[in-house]
């Protein structure tokens, strides 16, 4: 066994020896259980060079990591030198310029929070320790997207240390096939992400979250709330995006939980929504007008502080009959052994998001309706390989009705995973990556290659 020696590197460096290992190896999935080599965080520019020039002499594999989202675990692994910029996460407003610069281990908590009290809105996810670089590196589905677009579509420069530990610019004047690349591809492949600016949108003092959902209903109701849901996309505001989630809950059975927000006014919502209102009886329907700020606290608060679970994530651009409306449904009849919640979820596209074409950025499906996830949650380690089985068999009916896979929604058993993630950009890609990691420094599974 070769004896490393980690007094070249610099940051905080965590080891199996260390007494914080075991909290600082944890995923936010905590279904993934990896144990890296080495843990640096990074502080500063130069930890980073460091740690990228000692795991090369060291002949041992990188993974990036800020926010410990990602669902698969590539952001991890075995054995592996885990170069973490979580500590790095500075924001600066420039409202004259109308710019934000965030340091690359900012969470989508944390720019809420920073732009939020400032009343700019952004276009981040919805769980609050995720990344952002991550976030927008994959393209960024948020609730704020079909007026704002992807999160990647605010970018307007990004800073990355390279192969070689050099810092490199890429906007829409330098390096454009990197900033090309960056704005959809997905997190880890051309290098550690060290800065991003984007410009600001227009201040928004208030919106209206909305919350609804209805508990313990049959697969027919079900039914007629996702054809109110189809109906509702036909021409639906652009100041509105939703997610539904038709879900199987230990606690509260079979359901349907849609939540969104709607840049205007609670009247407005409640007019656009009010089929929702009668469809049928509902535990919940709360339009709540108030601040962006308070909107994006309420989302964020909501999600749990990690789970065990196998999602994924796919794109619909069908549309979808009476018959497979029930199938699609069914996905959800029955929960695998040991599972807390499974659901098969609708996330909202168009608008904004379409207002690109799929080769202006490396995000590709831009005029896809929905993103459909279906996901599976269990508590104890002893049913993990039955729900991961579970999602993965679902998982198979549900690409056979839709059309590619989203990057930030990751599936470890796809086939042609580049075909899947990136459509006909995938070619594109790959160029790019053998220009700017020839090497093939940034290796990970599922990551952009480098044969043509």
């Amino acid at each position: 066994m070769i004896n490393l020696d980690y007094t070249e590197l610099t940051g905080e460096i965590i080891t199996r020896e260390s007494f914080n290992y075991e909290e600082e190896r944890a995923c936010w999935n905590r279904a993934i259980k990896k144990y890296p080599k080495v843990i640096i965080n990074c502080s500063n520019n130069p930890d980073i060079s460091n740690a990228i020039a000692w795991a090369k002499k060291n002949s041992l594999e990188i993974r990036i990591r800020s926010g410990r989202h990602h669902y698969e675990g590539y952001s991890t692994g075995d054995d592996v030198v885990v170069i973490d910029v979580n500590k790095m996460n500075n924001i600066e407003i420039d409202e004259k310029a109308s710019l934000v610069k965030i340091q690359g281990g900012v969470s989508n908590r944390e720019i809420y929070e920073t732009l939020g009290k400032a009343n700019y809105p952004f276009p981040g996810g919805g769980c609050p320790t995720v990344g952002v670089t991550g976030l927008v590196l994959g393209g960024g589905w948020g609730y704020s997207c079909r007026m704002l677009g992807l999160s990647a579509d605010s970018l307007l420069q990004i800073e990355l240390i390279d192969y070689k530990g050099e810092l490199i610019i890429a906007s829409e004047n330098i390096n454009e096939d990197l900033f090309w690349a960056c704005r959809g591809s997905g997190g880890g492949n051309f290098g550690v992400v060290t800065s991003m600016t984007f410009k600001l949108p227009a201040k928004q003092n208030i919106a209206t979250l909305i919350d609804i959902d209805y508990a313990n209903i049959n697969l027919d109701q079900i039914k007629s709330i996702f054809d109110l849901w189809i109906e509702l996309f036909k021409d639906l505001d652009r100041r509105m995006n939703l997610k539904m989630a038709i879900y199987n809950s230990k606690i509260n059975g079979k359901g349907v939980h849609i939540t969104g927000v709607f840049y205007g006014s609670e009247n407005e919502a409640s007019s656009i929504l009010s089929k929702f209102k009668s469809v049928l009886p509902y535990r919940v329907f709360d339009l709540k007008c108030t601040s962006i700020l308070e909107i994006n606290r309420i989302i964020q608060d909501s999600h749990p502080p990690y789970e065990k679970y196998k999602s994924s994530g796919r794109f619909v651009f069908n549309n979808y009959d009476s018959s497979m409306v029930k199938k699609i449904i069914k996905l959800v009849n029955e929960r695998a052994e040991g599972s807390i919640y499974t659901a098969v979820s609708l996330y909202g596209l168009g608008g904004a998001v379409m207002d690109k074409d799929k080769e202006d950025t490396a995000f590709f499906y831009r005029d896809a309706k929905f993103i459909m996830g279906f996901q599976s949650v269990w508590e104890d380690d002893v049913h993990a390989k039955t729900n991961i089985d579970f999602v993965k068999n679902n998982i198979s009916f549900i690409k056979s009705i839709t059309t590619g896979a989203y990057i930030n929604f990751p599936c470890g058993e796809l086939e042609n995973y580049e075909e899947e993630y990136y459509g006909e950009n995938y070619k594109e890609l790959r160029k790019i990556k053998i220009k700017y990691d020839p090497s093939n420094v940034f290796n990970f599974p599922q990551c952009i290659k480098t044969i043509l």
